[in-house]
C-alpha cells in the first residue's frame, strides 16, 4: 500500500465501523416512533432490529471469505454501497415490510465491509506495533457510533422524522466510499484457493439458525418444538461444517488453529466481553428510562461518557500492553467493566445522572482496554486469512452479544416473576430481577479476566510469515 494514503485509508475503515456501531445502536431509542408511526406490531417492531442482526451475524464468515478470496478493497466498497443504498431506502420506508427488508439488506452490507476493513489494516500496517495502534484508533472511532448513537437516535425521534435515524448513514457512507475508492489498494489470498462453498453454506446454515433462535426464544418459548428444531439445525450444521473443513483440500476455516491458546482464549475472552457490554447496554437502557424516568435524549446522554472512556481506552492500550503487557492490561480491563457493574448492581430507583457516571467510567475504559484481544487473535491468524479472522472475531462477539442480551433477560424475567410472586411491587421486582443479571454479568467478565491472562500470558510475537504482505498497489 502507498504509504502516503495509510492514515486515509485507515480514517476510511474506522468510518466504516463507526457507521455500523452507529446504525445499531441509534435504532433502539428511536422504537416507539417507528412503531406508532407505522403502526407496526409487537413482532414488527422486534424484526426492525433483528433483521438487521440476523443477516449481520448469519453472513460474517461468508463475507469474510469472500474478502480474502476476490478482494478485501472490492468487498469494502461493495459493503458500502449495499449498506448505504439499504439506509436510504429505510429512511424512505413507509411500510413495516420495506423496512425490515432495508434491515436485513443493511445486515448484508455490515457483513460484507466490517471483516473487510479490519483485513485492509492488518495489510496496510505488516508491522505489529503499528498494526496494534492502527486497531486501537479503528476500535476507538467505531465505539464511538455506541455513544453518539443513542444521543441522535434520542434528538431525532423527539425532534424530527425518525427516518433521520437511517438517512444519516448516506452522507457518511458516501464520504467513506469516495475516502475508501481513493485510499485502499487492493490485497486477497497470495495463493488461489478454491472456494469452499459447502463450507461456506454449512457456516451460514449454522449462524443463521443460531442467531434467529436467539432472537425468537424468548417471545415463542425456549422449550417450544420450533426454537429447539432451530438450535438443533445450527448444531448439526456446526457439525457438519467441522467434518467438512477436516476433509476439504482447501479448507475454509483450519481448525486447528483452535489449538493455538491465544486464538481459541482471546475468542472466548471476547464473547465474555461481548456478553457483558452487549447486554447492560440494552438493559441499562431501560432501566433509566422505565425506572430513572429518562427521556430517550438524556439516556442517551448518559451513554456518552461511557463511550468516550472506550474511545480512550482503545486508543491508549497498545502502549498500555507495551508497558504491561497483554495479558495483565486485558485481565485488568475486564476486572474494571466488572467492579462497574457491580457498583451498578448497587443503584435503585432514586439514582441520580452524576450517580451512574463512576460505573459508566469504568465501565467505558475497561471495554476500551480489551483492544489488545483484537490485535492478538488477528496475529495468530496468516496473512491470507485476514478477512476470515475478522469474520470469526466479529461472528463470536455478535452470537455473545445476542446471548446477554438473551440471558440477562431471561434471568431478569425469573427474577422479576419471583419476587411479583412474593409480594414485591413492579418496580422493586424489576429492580432485583436487574441488580441479579448485573452480578451474573460481573461473575462472567470475572472469568473473562482470567481465561484472558491465561490466554495471552505466553502469547508468542507473531511469525514474520504470518505477517507477510500480499498487496497489489492500485
Amino acid at each position: 500500500m502507498i504509504t502516503a494514503r495509510r492514515p486515509w485509508a485507515l480514517l476510511a475503515v474506522s468510518l466504516a465501523a463507526f457507521m455500523g456501531y452507529l446504525d445499531n445502536n441509534i435504532v433502539n431509542v428511536a422504537l416507539p416512533s417507528i412503531q406508532r408511526d407505522l403502526r407496526l406490531t409487537t413482532s414488527g417492531l422486534e424484526w426492525v432490529v433483528s433483521a438487521y442482526i440476523l443477516a449481520f451475524a448469519g453472513l460474517l464468515l461468508a463475507g469474510g471469505r469472500l474478502a480474502d478470496a476476490f478482494g478485501r478493497r472490492l468487498l469494502f466498497l461493495a459493503g458500502l454501497i449495499v449498506f448505504t443504498g439499504a439506509s436510504l431506502v429505510a429512511g424512505l420506508s413507509g411500510s413495516d415490510v420495506a423496512l425490515v427488508t432495508a434491515r436485513a439488506v443493511q445486515g448484508l452490507g455490515g457483513a460484507m465491509l466490517i471483516p473487510a476493513s479490519l483485513a485492509i489494516i492488518s495489510h496496510a500496517y505488516p508491522d505489529p506495533r503499528e498494526r496494534n495502534t492502527a486497531i486501537g484508533i479503528w476500535s476507538g472511532i467505531g465505539a464511538l457510533g455506541l455513544g453518539v448513537g443513542p444521543v441522535l437516535g434520542g434528538l431525532l425521534s423527539q425532534h424530527e422524522s425518525w427516518g433521520w435515524i437511517f438517512l444519516i448513514n448516506v452522507p457518511i457512507g458516501a464520504i467513506t466510499l469516495l475516502l475508501g475508492a481513493w485510499s485502499v489498494t487492493e490485497s486477497r489470498e497470495s495463493v488461489r484457493q478454491r472456494l469452499d462453498l459447502p463450507g461456506l453454506l454449512a457456516s451460514t446454515l449454522a449462524l443463521t439458525t443460531l442467531t434467529w433462535a436467539l432472537i425468537e426464544g424468548g417471545q415463542r418459548g425456549w422449550t417450544s418444538s420450533v426454537i429447539l428444531a432451530a438450535f438443533a439445525v445450527a448444531v448439526v450444521a456446526g457439525l457438519v461444517f467441522a467434518v467438512i473443513e477436516q476433509r476439504s483440500i482447501d479448507p475454509m476455516v483450519d481448525l486447528s488453529v483452535f489449538g493455538i491458546r491465544a486464538f481459541s482464549g482471546g475468542i472466548g475472552a471476547i464473547m465474555l466481553w461481548a456478553f457483558g457490554l452487549f447486554g447492560i447496554y440494552f438493559f441499562t437502557s431501560l432501566y433509566m428510562q422505565g425506572v430513572l424516568g429518562f427521556s430517550p435524549t438524556k439516556a442517551g446522554l448518559a451513554f456518552l461518557p461511557l463511550a468516550l472512556c472506550m474511545v480512550a481506552g482503545a486508543i491508549g492500550s497498545e502502549k498500555a500492553a507495551q508497558l504491561a503487557g497483554a495479558a495483565r492490561i486485558v485481565g485488568l480491563a475486564m476486572l474494571l467493566m466488572a467492579l462497574g457493574i457491580v457498583i451498578f448492581s448497587r443503584l435503585g430507583a432514586n439514582t441520580s445522572y452524576l450517580t451512574l457516571m463512576p460505573s459508566f467510567i469504568l465501565l467505558g475504559l475497561g471495554a476500551g482496554l480489551t483492544t489488545p484481544l483484537t490485535a492478538s487473535i488477528l496475529a495468530v491468524m496468516p496473512t491470507h486469512q485476514a478477512g476470515l479472522a475478522s469474520a470469526l472475531f466479529n461472528a463470536s462477539r455478535e452470537i455473545a452479544g445476542l446471548l446477554g442480551i438473551t440471558v440477562i433477560g431471561a434471568i431478569l424475567t425469573a427474577r422479576q416473576t419471583s419476587a411479583a410472586h412474593a409480594g414485591a411491587a413492579p418496580l422493586d421486582a424489576f429492580l432485583s430481577g436487574y441488580h441479579f443479571g448485573l452480578l451474573v454479568t460481573a461473575a462472567l467478565l470475572l472469568l473473562g479476566a482470567a481465561v484472558s491472562w491465561l490466554a495471552l500470558r505466553d502469547a508468542a510475537s507473531p511469525t514474520p510469515e504470518s505477517d507477510a504482505v500480499s498487496v497489489v498497489i492500485g
